[in-house]
């Protein structure tokens, strides 16, 4: 595994410093494969945070003024320094996060790609001239930044998150405050060392790491500050409806990707290996633990056996082990809490009726947890209703498409959802169906930067990515101007 140990920053990044915690404090941030102690990261508080709006603030009144070009250029070179430390930013995102280093690169490499897009995408910021409704004059209509932007990031995609938020704010003439989770900080300090290499102007970009215990400080000030316009925030259902109330009073824009449950759906008419393949490849990627992650595998009756059959084979394959090894597959979960849930929705499966196909268990005296496959699930279970974010495949039987769209809706969220079949018909009865933001058919990897990404119900408001994504970040305004008989 490469060294990275010229991207370790501990500090906090803000007003173009690296400092200290004014706290005084710290946290430790630890490799979940072996526990040991990376890091300790300054644990900051409300008034680091305010530093950190002011300078984002103060940075707002220059950084909008640069031409489209100039910002472009500055998150191009940021796009190209991020690229030619791919393999130790890798190492350090699986050293801090625990995912293999392929998939750990592969997140690096669509970062790049959401720098890239929004780095283009910044020229065509275009406005509009609407045929005037009174003689002597001409409307114009403009877009133009919206100010500074909090964005709070996950654990789970340490720097495509961040990639996905900043890069388009920046492009779009905003400035920003990051607040990442605490348990991957490395990561975003190292992307602001590479945007400041860049030539990102100072406070354009701050960093305010903290622990768990002063991110609900930390967290409402950048959600109630009065020089934050807009909020932009990816974690749970709970978290996000927190933080829209507390945004309310001072009526901030808000975009929210919050939890998901997907559904996916295997019909009789489906290339049966590229399936359970593709069950493989989305239920799997990162231990489990992404928010488009399979949630409910649902497969009728009549291909149902032999799906099984095919899948156990594939589940048992998975090999376990330290990111960090070229053959690892399944990485460990994040912390204990995360564990800890995924073995409480195995029990209550397995206590309601389900079958163990293989796995079912931790390993002793650490965060692994067996690749698991669970048969003859219902309704009833836990898994059903909440997302449970460990490398968990719960299958379901169904036997006709009306039963599995009832199923596949039945949930109070809406982020993203895949199906398998060859009969076309089907296809564009379901995706219709479907009460989800994003929708894949016959494929189980759906993210790329120019597609809008975000879900629909208590999964979030907004999107990411694309030009819809882009525009969060911008305010329309109207332009009447007169005198001109």
């Amino acid at each position: 595994m490469a060294d990275f140990s010229s991207l370790l920053k501990t500090d906090a990044y803000i007003g173009g410093q690296w400092r200290p915690a004014l706290t005084g404090r710290t946290f430790v941030v630890s490799d979940p494969a072996t526990e040991k102690v990376l890091a300790e990261v300054a644990d900051c508080g409300i008034e680091d945070a305010e530093a950190a709006v002011a300078a984002a603030d103060d940075a707002f009144q220059i950084w909008r003024q640069e031409t489209a070009h100039s910002r472009g250029e500055k998150l191009k070179l940021w796009a190209d320094l991020i690229s030619q430390n791919i393999e130790a930013l890798a190492a350090l995102l699986t050293a801090e996060q625990g995912k293999p280093l392929a998939e750990a690169r592969v997140e690096i490499k669509g970062s790049v790609d959401s720098v890239l897009w929004a780095a283009a995408e910044c020229r065509r910021a275009f406005g509009d001239v609407i045929p005037p409704f009174k003689t002597g004059t001409r409307i114009l209509i403009m877009r133009e930044p919206i100010g500074v932007v909090a964005a709070i990031t996950p654990w789970n995609f340490p720097v495509g998150m961040i990639a996905r938020k900043v890069a388009p704010a920046l492009a779009a003439g905003c400035t920003v405050v990051l607040k990442p989770a605490e348990d991957t900080p490395l990561c975003a300090l190292a992307l602001a060392m590479l945007a400041e290499q860049a030539g990102i102007p100072s406070g354009a970009f701050n960093v305010v790491t903290c622990s768990g215990a002063a991110a609900p400080e930390v967290g409402k000030v950048l959600t109630t500050h009065t020089l934050v316009r807009k909020i932009s925030f990816t974690g749970s259902t709970e978290v996000g409806k927190i933080l829209m109330r507390q945004g309310a009073d001072t009526i901030k824009r808000i975009s929210l990707e919050l939890g998901g449950n997907a559904p996916f759906i295997v019909f009789a008419s489906a290339d049966l290996e590229a399936a359970v393949d593709g069950a493989i490849a989305c239920k799997f990627r990162n231990a489990g633990q992404t928010c488009v992650c399979a949630n409910r595998i649902f497969v009728e009756d009549s291909i149902y056996e032999d799906f099984m059959a095919r899948l156990a084979v594939k589940v048992k394959a998975l090999v376990m082990g330290k990111g960090s090894d070229d053959k690892t597959q399944i990485g460990p979960l994040i912390n204990e809490d995360g564990l800890r849930k995924v073995e409480e929705h195995v029990a209550n499966a397995l206590a309601k009726g389900a079958r163990l196909l293989c796995g079912g268990k931790r390993q002793d005296g650490t965060l692994f947890y067996e690749p698991t496959l669970l048969g003859e699930m219902s309704r009833d279970m836990v898994l059903f209703t909440d997302e449970t974010f460990g490398p968990v495949a719960g299958v379901f039987r169904f036997s006709s498409e009306s039963e599995v769209i009832e199923l596949a809706n039945d949930t109070r969220f809406g982020l993203a959802s895949y199906f398998y079949s060859k009969d076309l018909a089907q296809c564009f009865r379901v995706a219709a169906a479907l009460e989800y933001g994003m929708v894949a058919i016959n494929e189980p990897i759906l993210a790329n930067a120019a597609i809008p990404f975000g879900g629909m119900k208590e999964s979030g408001l907004g999107r990411e990515g694309s030009v819809e994504g882009f525009g969060e970040f911008l305010e329309t305004k109207y332009v009447l101007l007169g005198g001109l008989a």
